[in-house]
């Protein structure tokens, strides 16, 4: 027994002085702190990749190309119905077709005024979207579906007064540009709400009025 109880107090021993709990020892206690500040820990952590480079003014301006409602974003430019419909037909109707009645897995743009409470509604530009400057956001960022971003500011202009002519919001004389397309109001503008989050202001989301 006597052997057994002095293997017992030399574990203990072993153990109090591996965790330093002598009196007025604190290095247990710093050992457990936290690092300064997280981003120096990560810093001496990380090791150097090479990869990336800070980006630059012109890297956040190419990227900042949100669209509102009331137009702010809309870069310069102008485009008619008749350009866009010379370019819908080379660069879109491909996927949308002819007259954008939409084919196989690409969606319809054209038609469906009238079927949002009917059992299999018919969401088009025209039946459905909110708002003009939506159109031409949506065009600029992903279309056409091959080449996505490839339009200049004045085709896309000109591609989305096409397809607005093609629903029956503008006439076929119509040129849209940043002066203008904001004021072309949707047959769908009232059927959304605003986003009822607090944290949400509604005055960035909500067009201004135009008057027209």
């Amino acid at each position: 027994m006597r052997s057994l109880s002095a293997t017992a107090l030399a574990l203990f021993a072993l153990a109090a002085t591996s965790c330093g709990s002598a009196p007025g020892d604190r290095s247990s206690e710093r050992s457990l702190e936290q690092p300064a500040s997280w981003r120096d820990l990560g810093a001496a952590a990380r090791p150097a990749s090479r990869l990336g480079r800070p980006a630059s003014a012109r890297d956040i301006a190419d990227a900042a190309i949100t669209i509102f409602p009331d137009g702010r974003g809309l870069p310069p430019g102008r485009g008619s119905v008749g350009d866009g419909a010379r370019l819908y037909a080379e660069r879109c109707a491909a996927c949308h077709g002819v007259n954008g009645e939409g084919q196989g897995d690409f969606p319809k743009l054209v038609g469906g005024r009238g079927t949002l409470a009917a059992e299999e509604p018919v969401l088009t530009i025209g039946s459905y979207w909110p708002y003009s400057t939506s159109v031409f956001d949506y065009i600029r960022r992903a279309m056409p579906y091959n080449a996505p971003g490839s339009l200049s500011p004045d085709e896309t202009y000109a591609v989305t007064a096409f397809l607005l002519h093609k629903n029956g919001i503008v006439g076929a004389d119509v040129v849209l540009g940043r002066d203008n397309l904001a004021g072309v109001r949707m047959p769908n503008r009232d059927g959304f709400v605003g986003d009822p989050r607090p944290d949400v202001s509604q005055a960035s989301v909500r067009p201004k009025p135009s008057g027209r």
